[in-house]
């Protein structure tokens, strides 16, 4: 995806401030998957617009993301899973110096493990998913229920470097991963209770919007 266009449109972003990027030099120094910023600006925007109240994020890394989105849409309320404990403190310590933290809560475990809990603050308005690539099928099936009508399920990564638009994966091992990308947004844009669009921006975001019962 880092192509001119997208090399122009990143230029033309604002500077980002404070924690944010430390934020960004920690993840850059320590090989922590963040969204990309043209992506993350995308995302953003459609939050925005839809002004969600209760948002899941799958996916919580570092934080950033989740601090994102609450600096982004006001009262936004944030449930944020991740298994990897490093990840999961050094997310406590980023989000409890931010003024947000009273609007993320922080969930340690595996996502496919965590339903009872999540299923206390929900139900939500949109659930993002950005966490292990192969599960995303099961991340959806599992926490779609919790979703409103009407609602909005964001995935990241779907195009996945290129490699799910036909670029070759270097290794076997990508070439699993690619499959399972490429398995999963065939069956996000064919299903039938969610409206879906994939956006080239970033990394690739799917947008599923929740049919309403009335259609």
């Amino acid at each position: 995806m880092k192509d001119n266009i997208h090399r122009y449109i990143e230029g033309l972003l604002p500077p980002r401030e404070g924690l944010v990027v430390e934020m960004e030099q920690y993840a850059a120094e320590h090989q922590v998957p963040i969204m990309e910023p043209v992506g993350m600006d995308t995302l953003l925007s459609m939050l925005k617009l839809q002004k969600p109240e209760r948002l899941l994020e799958i996916g919580t890394a570092i934080g950033y993301s989740a601090l994102r989105m609450a600096e982004a849409v006001p009262h936004l309320q944030i449930t944020t899973l991740e298994r990897d404990e490093d990840r999961y403190k050094k997310a406590l310590h980023y989000i409890n110096q931010s003024k947000q933290q009273n609007r993320i809560r922080v969930l340690f475990g595996d996502a496919l493990e965590l339903e009872e809990k999540v299923s206390k603050d929900g139900p939500f308005d949109a659930i993002f998913i950005d966490a292990a690539k192969g599960q995303y099928r099961r991340f959806f099936e599992l926490y779609a229920p919790m979703l409103k009508k009407g609602g909005v399920i964001y995935s990241d990564n779907v195009l996945f470097k290129g490699y799910a638009a036909g670029i070759d994966a270097p290794t076997k091992r990508l070439e699993k991963m690619v499959q399972k990308i490429t398995n999963y947004n065939e069956w996000l844009m064919a299903h039938p209770d969610y409206d879906t669009a994939i956006i080239p921006s970033g990394d690739g975001i799917a947008v599923s919007i929740k049919r309403s019962e009335e259609k």
